[in-house]
């Protein structure tokens, strides 16, 4: 818990500097993730979202459930590198400091369980 609130504490001064260099908060306060569908998952057209570092991966899966109009009681499984799945409560942005590659994050999404 405190690597959290040192992480988060570090990149706010770091904003900062950026805001008033750059004079764009929302670049900072958003990340783009690239969803990409795994098995018989339907695919989505619009692959590259803009979405905000604190929303949680469970805040992510409902987003792309609604968005494929997938009913309530199916199933939908996400996962980053092709290789395990993160808790619910996780924030995406955290997601992104560690796993992000050419400035996004690459999620997998699935309606049955592929990896981990």
């Amino acid at each position: 818990m405190s690597e959290s609130a040192d992480s988060s504490a570090e990149p706010s001064a770091e904003t900062a500097t950026v805001e008033e260099t750059a004079g764009s908060a929302d670049e900072k306060k958003k990340i783009d993730i690239l969803l990409k569908a795994v098995g018989d998952a339907p695919i989505m057209k619009t692959k590259k979202w803009s979405v905000e570092r604190s929303r949680t991966v469970q805040a992510l899966g409902l987003f792309i459930k609604k968005f494929l109009k997938l009913e309530p009681a199916e199933q939908l499984f996400i996962y980053v590198n092709q290789s395990f799945a993160p808790s619910p409560d996780q924030e995406v942005g955290t997601l992104f400091e560690c796993f992000g590659s050419d400035g996004k994050l690459v999620l997998h999404y699935c309606k049955s369980q592929a990896w981990g």
